[in-house]
C-alpha cells in the first residue's frame, strides 16, 4: 500500500526552494521518465506530481514528500 494516492496535494524541496504539487501518476514498478529508466517498487513507490505553479512534472520518491491540505 502506497503512502500517498492519485489526487493528494504534496509539498518538497527542490533547488528553487520549496514546491507545491498534486499527484498525478502512482508508479510501483520501473518505469521511464524523461528518457530515463527510474526504480519503483510496492515497497518503494514512486510519484509524478505536477507543480501548482507551472506546468512541470516531477517525479520522486516517497521519502521525499509531506502531505498538506492543499
Amino acid at each position: 500500500m502506497t503512502k500517498f494516492k492519485v489526487g493528494d496535494h504534496v509539498t518538497w524541496n527542490s533547488e528553487a526552494g520549496q514546491v507545491s504539487g498534486t499527484i498525478k501518476k502512482v508508479h510501483t514498478q520501473d518505469f521511464e521518465y524523461k528518457g530515463h529508466k527510474r526504480r519503483a517498487s510496492e515497497d518503494e513507490p514512486q510519484y509524478e506530481i505536477k507543480s501548482d505553479k507551472t506546468d512541470h512534472v516531477a517525479a520522486h520518491k516517497e521519502g521525499t514528500l509531506k502531505k498538506t491540505d492543499g
